[in-house]
């Protein structure tokens, strides 16, 4: 049986010359960065915002994600160790990223943008949760590429056995799972970026993603071996408890901008 599941053995890096090397990984982040510097140039274009931001823009979250990522992983996960050895932190290549402390940095260095730029939060946020998707689903195939953040075991014709890691048994590849989930998020709210030419109602796309991308990732956790030994045992991991206030946060915007509309119908 076990021959009929998918062998995975994938080399995470591309290539090496002596000690440098190229990963994977960290061609997919990086893709996530360049597309999405594409694509919002592409909106500010459609809306005539000056091209400068765009730059100024790309520095701020660039810095917020991999700061957010790397002090959420640190904190939320491993916290004893890392303030115990704070000049691990620093050490990006020993350790871990945490998708919640990347949506925390990037919501800080927005913050910190709208207040240089004088541009709306919810407006800036709306734009930028587009390409955010798109570049989850490039950091989630990295993961793949890496064989790491997957699932518990399956009997599931799909289940893919993690040699590079060990593995003898099937797992959930919910790497994959993710992936496709923020993969069809990006094409939801970038056709109704499109569609509605950018003039959607502030907070909208930003209370979408939080809904349905955490939503998602909530019940994938449920197939998801644990990050970390002190989540055996507990009724929710740290990635569900996580999850639970962006979506209450994003349910909140969405009734806010409801209650809206329904106000200015009625005017």
């Amino acid at each position: 049986m076990i021959e009929n599941y998918i062998h995975w053995n994938i080399n995470p890096e591309i290539f090496r010359i002596g000690n440098f090397a190229i990963r994977w990984y960290g061609l997919l982040f990086a893709s996530g960065f360049l597309f999405g510097y594409i694509i919002i140039g592409k909106f500010f274009k459609i809306e005539k915002v000056p091209a400068d931001l765009l730059d100024k823009l790309t520095v701020y979250v660039a810095i917020g994600t991999v700061l957010g990522a790397r002090l959420g992983h640190c904190f939320f996960y491993e916290p004893s160790y890392y303030l115990s050895h704070p000049g691990e932190i620093l050490k990006i290549w020993h350790g871990g990223l945490a998708s919640h402390g990347a949506a925390v940095g990037i919501l800080l260095a927005l913050w910190l943008f709208t207040r240089n730029t004088r541009r709306p939060f919810l407006w800036i946020i709306d734009r930028v949760v587009v390409v955010v998707a798109l570049a989850a689903f490039f950091i989630r195939m990295g993961n793949l590429m890496n064989s790491e953040i997957y699932g518990v075991q399956t009997s599931l014709p799909w289940g893919f056995i993690f040699e590079r890691n060990g593995e003898t048994v099937p797992k959930h590849p919910t790497q994959i799972y993710e992936a496709l989930v923020y993969l069809l998020i990006f094409i939801l709210l970038y056709f109704i970026y499109l569609r509605k030419k950018g003039k959607t109602r502030n907070g909208l796309l930003f209370s979408l993603f939080l809904i349905l991308a955490l939503t998602a990732r909530f019940f994938i956790e449920f197939v998801k071996e644990d990050q970390v030994a002190f989540e055996a045992g507990m009724g929710l991991n740290m990635g569900q408890l996580l999850s639970i206030p962006f979506v209450l946060a994003g349910i909140i915007i969405w009734f806010i901008i409801s209650r809206q509309k329904q106000k200015a119908h009625k005017n």
